[in-house]
């Protein structure tokens, strides 16, 4: 894999974790290399209708009422998103900019593969662009937290790109304890 040379980390907001009911708010991506080095980002806001947006984010109450700031920026920022096709082909784009045609594109980020689920079924050219093995930092997570007694703690501001960020400084972390 190694030979491809980037790798695509991507982290979605959504109104709740039902890719089948639910809605994404805001796309993140950062392209890095093997040493995690950031290259290249992407930022876009996704437009729903204000009330059915209210309606998921209040299906999902129970988290959102634990994260009221993240919850009313994201609310806030609905009025300069685009359309869902608007943003696959943005990320298309920012795809075409950073891998060669033929490259193994990999998806990473933390719990990357409910990630994966919502684009699966909102943006399926951007999935078909996609290698089918992904590098999900929450498997090392759970390595390090129940072998070994260590655990990363990150900011849960629930804002993407931050959180993909945090999920490259968290696979530093689990990756220096190795080298340790």
């Amino acid at each position: 894999m190694r030979k491809n040379g980037t790798i695509f980390w991507v982290d979605l907001e959504m109104t709740g974790l039902r890719a089948e009911d639910d809605l994404i708010l805001e796309v993140a991506s950062i392209i890095t290399d093997w040493n995690f080095k950031e290259i290249d980002s992407y930022q876009g806001i996704v437009k729903h209708q204000k009330d059915e947006l209210v309606n998921r984010m209040s299906e999902n109450a129970a988290f959102w009422d634990k994260n009221q700031v993240s919850r009313d920026a994201l609310i806030k920022q609905n009025d300069s998103g685009k359309d869902l096709y608007v943003i696959e082909k943005e990320l298309l784009n920012f795809i075409d900019k950073n891998f060669k045609p033929d490259a193994k594109i990999v998806l990473a980020g933390n719990s990357v593969h409910m990630d994966r689920r919502f684009i699966s079924k909102y943006w399926p050219a951007l999935e078909n662009k996609l290698y089918y093995r992904m590098l999900d930092v929450s498997a090392l997570k759970l390595v390090f937290e129940n072998k070994f007694n260590k655990h990363f703690s990150k900011p849960d501001n629930h804002r993407a790109l931050d959180d993909i960020r945090g999920s490259i400084e968290e696979l530093n972390y689990y990756i220096g304890m190795i080298h340790a």
